[in-house]
């Protein structure tokens, strides 16, 4: 059969109509075959359609059994593969199908399969079927994305996110995906259409190697600061660990360019602050052994991990800077779980019992570390940051944490950063260490070991740096 003639009748034998559907879906593997075809074979395959989604609607309407079903599924499967052949790179197949109305009559096919109450493979492949049509006709296709979005929206996709086949769930993200844009992701505010964005989460907290729900999430989702903080408010505190780490992964690729995207961050910055300012406290309850996998607590770490990228980035460093009560929280935190450690043994006490070959996978690993790498990264080139420190006694608190810490096996790196960045040209912070060290409340070989030294030029201390012996 050629590829630009038509289809026999409808109203042909069942098993010669599979036949011909079958061998034409084998034709449009080839572009040649795609750009000669005519609009009547997409006609005739958009009556076939219609014709097995009546016979299957009066079927069970009449709550008989439909004779033939494996048959019809089987069609109806071969519809939708010679539909989604003949649509890849081919906008004239795209606008002429969307012209018939193969959207709106493939959206209702799928509810209603949906409808049948039976999950053998057969109805499951037609299913997958039917969503690659529609993943490829909205392909580059702004006006079949929108006609699909006008009928899908949103229950096609509740329906789908939510299928026990992951392959259906994976090609229902691929349709969102595709028809998404920044104009519809708001639509996700609407407190009916936020559990889109809840499953479309879910199906890549269960499902990570899900290529099309990450790409949902970090190319649409985080870049509206309003719909993160309503998802944020709907997720449990595991979905909230998941939902960071993806905030985290964006953060640690993005350059902003733009004045939108500065916008973004900002917002974004605000709201991860405002919650560790909220909830630090939680991580104290790593306290307890029982307690190691506690929830709450593991989102206020990836909420630091967070913030410790975000504020890595030089252009966006300044803001963060600024934002009311995050470095006195970052200090009331160390100070929180220095003590912690000292009135009992847990995961917060300093220790280096370890024989170089064991490594502790406890949540709160290097948690003390990035604390102090956060106050550095807040006081870098900052003299009012630097000085809200010294107000705090956070430096006697910095440079009691500096010992060699199994716990915190990188603490020390970061202490060194962070202390010559509350040194630099601040003479008081710099004659403060100094006069700890003399008063033997400073190690001095952890001011060595930092590359530092303290030295007196006219009964004054000066804390200078020196090379270290390589």
């Amino acid at each position: 059969m050629a590829a630009s003639g038509s289809l026999p009748a409808v109203a042909a034998a069942p098993g010669a109509r599979l036949e011909s559907v079958r061998a034409l879906a084998g034709l449009f593997r080839e572009v040649q075959h795609r750009e000669m075809a005519k609009e009547s074979v997409f006609r005739d395959l958009l009556e076939i359609l219609r014709g097995a989604s009546d016979e299957i609607e009066q079927a069970y309407k009449d709550y008989c059994e439909l004779v033939d079903l494996d048959t019809c599924l089987l069609l109806i499967t071969e519809c939708f593969r010679c539909l989604r052949n003949a649509c890849v790179e081919c906008a004239k197949n795209q606008h002429v199908m969307r012209n018939l109305g193969l959207i709106s009559t493939s959206v209702c096919l799928i509810k209603l399969l949906h409808g049948i109450q039976i999950k053998e493979e057969l109805l499951l492949t037609a299913l997958r079927c039917s969503l690659q049509f529609l993943g490829n006709i909205a392909a580059g296709n702004g006006d079949s994305q929108n006609s699909i979005w006008k009928c899908a929206f949103p229950d096609l996709f509740l329906t789908c996110l939510t299928y026990s086949d992951k392959k259906i769930v994976a090609y229902c993200c691929m349709v969102l995906f595709t028809c998404l844009n920044s104009e519809k992701v708001r639509e996700l505010l609407d407190p009916g259409n936020l559990t889109v964005a809840l499953h479309v989460l879910k199906v890549y907290k269960e499902q990570l190697e899900s290529e099309w729900s990450f790409l949902i999430v970090t190319d649409y989702l985080l870049k509206c600061p309003e719909l993160v903080e309503a998802l944020y408010a709907k997720l449990s505190n595991q979905e909230r660990v998941t939902l960071l780490e993806l905030m985290m992964v964006n953060v640690s690729e993005k350059n902003l360019h733009t004045s939108e995207e500065m916008n973004v961050f900002m917002r974004h910055a605000d709201f991860l602050a405002g919650c560790f300012q909220e909830k630090y406290e939680a991580v104290l309850k790593l306290t307890s052994a029982a307690d190691a996998d506690d929830e709450e607590a593991l989102v206020t770490i990836r909420l630091l991990d967070v913030l410790c990228e975000m504020t890595s980035n030089n252009g966006q460093l300044e803001y963060l800077q600024a934002l009311p009560g995050l470095l006195e929280t970052a200090i009331d935190t160390l100070r929180l779980t220095h003590l912690a450690g000292k009135q009992t043994v847990n995961v917060f006490t300093a220790t280096h019992a370890m024989t170089g070959q064991e490594e502790i996978l406890h949540p709160a690993v290097d948690f003390k570390s990035h604390l102090i790498r956060l106050i550095g990264n807040l006081c870098y080139k900052n003299k009012e940051n630097q000085d809200k420190v010294y107000e705090l006694d956070g430096i006697p608190l910095i440079l009691d944490n500096c010992s060699i810490d199994d716990n915190n096996p990188f603490v020390n790196p970061w202490a060194v950063y962070t202390i010559r960045n509350l040194t630099e040209q601040n003479e008081r912070n710099q004659e403060l260490i100094a006069q700890m060290e003399e008063k033997g409340l400073a190690d001095n070989s952890a001011l060595e070991s930092m590359g530092l030294k303290i030295e007196k030029q006219d009964d004054k201390l000066i804390l200078r740096s020196v090379r270290k012996k390589p």
